[in-house]
């Protein structure tokens, strides 16, 4: 009749005697010591072999019990390093990445179904992030709209920004004739990051004497663009990041002159983890998804 002995026991064992405690083993194996000295006890029952000498505050392996635990501990070992890595294989990872919530709404959001589609084991944590707030720290990646190569380990440029005046067709049919006399009539949109854009998009076009009759500002780009989209003035939206706004006609460009600046996104890792083989390849997905 076969012996079966439990992997618990000879884990306890080996345990103990590497530090010559039942006490210190069940700390360990988040046991009582008397649970320990019991499973010992049953191992050296099937075995019938005496593996310790028990003395009042210590124990010693018997000669018998320093030949089995040589032959057994290399063969524990490799059992746990075997279940460790087995279960780290069916965990998925985790990547977390801070981005603002332009860029995920517009651009980002579209085509995680394409990364969930092809990379079923590699799960996302998104944080978005207002523009000019500083990215979380925390974050295994960041992507970021910087006027200059931002900080960070490694850096991957993806796109230049412009910004164009744009505004909804019904806005567009009642003032496009004026041509730039309609800035002087109509509300101008813009970002609160950049206060003076419309001048600088004015000079740009060579207006003299630009006077607005009114500016308005919002502390996010989705708030700029849903104003013009409902007719609320002229606001001057980021382009390419915007282009589904004007492929579903909900906004028109009401000239075609842009502002041309130095921002431009950029994604970043905070530290160097190029051997991380799940990090390389979303970095690298969205280097394809997302670079000009």
């Amino acid at each position: 009749m076969a012996i079966q002995t439990p992997i618990r026991g000879l884990q306890s064992f080996c345990i103990a005697a590497k530090c010559l405690s039942f006490k210190q083993a069940a700390s360990q194996l988040c046991l009582t010591p008397s649970a320990v000295s019991h499973q010992i006890k049953q191992l050296e029952q099937q075995l019938d072999i005496v593996l310790f000498v028990r003395q009042t505050r210590a124990i010693a392996l018997t000669s018998a019990g320093k030949q089995f635990y040589n032959a057994v501990q290399p063969l524990i070992s490799n059992l746990e390093s075997t279940i460790l890595d087995f279960t780290k294989s069916q965990q998925n990872t985790t990547i977390t990445i801070s981005l603002p919530e332009f860029f995920a709404s517009e651009l980002f959001v579209p085509r995680l179904s394409e990364w969930a589609e092809t990379h079923p084991n590699i799960n996302l944590q998104l944080e978005t992030v207002k523009p000019g707030a500083a990215p979380s720290q925390s974050c295994d990646l960041s992507i970021v709209l910087a006027n200059g190569n931002p900080n960070g380990s490694i850096v991957h440029d993806l796109f230049p920004i412009s910004y164009v005046p744009a505004c909804n067709k019904e806005t567009f049919k009642k003032w496009a004739a004026l041509g730039y006399e309609a800035l002087r009539s109509i509300p101008l949109i813009l970002h609160q990051s950049h206060p003076w854009s419309w001048h600088q998009w004015a000079d740009l076009v060579n207006i003299r004497d630009f006077d607005p009759k009114q500016i308005i500002q919002f502390d996010s780009m989705f708030g700029v663009a849903r104003a013009a989209q409902q007719g609320m003035g002229i606001a001057l939206v980021p382009m390419p990041i915007s282009k589904t706004w004007f492929s579903e006609q909900l906004l028109v460009k009401l000239f075609e002159d842009e502002l041309i600046t130095k921002d431009r996104y950029y994604l970043v890792q905070h530290e160097n983890t190029e051997s991380v083989s799940e990090l390389c390849t979303f970095t690298k997905w969205v280097h394809n998804c997302f670079a000009i």
